[in-house]
């Protein structure tokens, strides 16, 4: 049965509430958690850390089964100071020996957005050489621990599903596959309902001086190599990782396109229930009744 995996936004959280944080979720029928960006980082400051997390999780039943990596400017696989770009690198390498002593088996990554490059603008091309190159060292650790890198289509020129593809096409290793994010997805598609196009056609006007390019089908051309998937609503304007149903996302279109995807390892509600204010309750039904056949 494909895992049905939740995010916890844990650095809004006290630290004393995990445990019953994790056992609010498990006794609403949660069965797995993500290994979010902030607990990889906090594996990293602390010691031991990661052997607290799966006590925790142990305790109430439940496990790590996907993650996302580490993000930002200097974090990014486009990063291009020298210094900031092996750190990077070198980061991410680690990161991944984590998941294999956490027992999991996915890691969502981001390309990275190229707005707000602390080196200054550099091309589309240039871009997705570094990225290429990023790749090029990380996969091979990602091979031998049998871990799925996905990476993720945002709303910049860096992230499109035509730019995903390209890359794949260099890399056609199982280690190396695509999470597709519902949210980031429905603002290419009905940005333009919005003044100015909303967060993505702001990007395009503002950095690019150029009209954004509306989309509908970005699920249908990542659809062969989805391993991972971020699933959350919004109105089209902003990233706001609303609860399904408090969007304008077409979820039973949403659900039958995921069935169809090949590679699929499981289903991850990316919402942020303490943006959105929904209730860890109302947020599992939401997604049980989506997805019955998860667990």
């Amino acid at each position: 049965m494909m895992p049905l995996t939740y995010l916890v936004d844990f650095a809004a959280i006290n630290e004393q509430s995990y445990p019953y944080v994790m056992k609010e979720f498990a006794a609403n029928g949660a069965k797995n958690l993500v290994l979010t960006d902030y607990l990889i980082s906090r594996i990293f400051q602390t010691y031991g850390y990661a052997d607290i997390l799966k006590n925790q999780m142990n305790d109430n039943g439940l496990k790590f089964v996907d993650s996302h990596a580490m993000f930002g400017p200097r974090l990014d696989l486009c990063t291009a100071l020298p210094h900031d770009r092996k750190i990077a690198i070198l980061r991410l390498q680690m990161t991944l020996e984590i998941l294999a002593y956490m027992g999991v088996d996915t890691i969502t990554v981001h390309v990275g957005n190229n707005t707000r490059q602390p080196e200054g603008y550099q091309s589309l091309e240039q871009n997705i050489d570094r990225i290429e190159d990023a790749l090029a060292q990380i996969l091979p650790t990602a091979e031998k621990l049998g871990i799925t890198i996905c990476i993720e289509n945002i709303w910049f020129p860096t992230n499109t599903p035509e730019v995903l593809l390209g890359i794949k096409e260099h890399f056609p290793t199982d280690a190396l596959g695509f999470c597709w994010d519902s949210g980031h997805a429905n603002l290419c598609e009905k940005g333009y309902l919005h003044e100015n196009g909303g967060a993505h056609g702001q990007v395009w006007k503002n950095f690019y001086g150029k009209d954004p390019v509306w989309d509908d089908k970005i699920c249908e051309k990542m659809l062969p190599h989805i391993v991972n998937c971020h699933l959350h609503d919004n109105d089209g304007n902003t990233d706001q990782h609303k609860c399904p149903g408090n969007g304008n996302i077409d979820w039973d279109k949403t659900v039958s396109l995921l069935k169809k995807a090949p590679r699929l390892k499981c289903i991850q509600s990316e919402v942020i229930t303490t943006r959105d204010n929904v209730s860890i309750r109302t947020l599992c039904e939401t997604f049980q009744k989506l997805f019955p056949e998860c667990e």
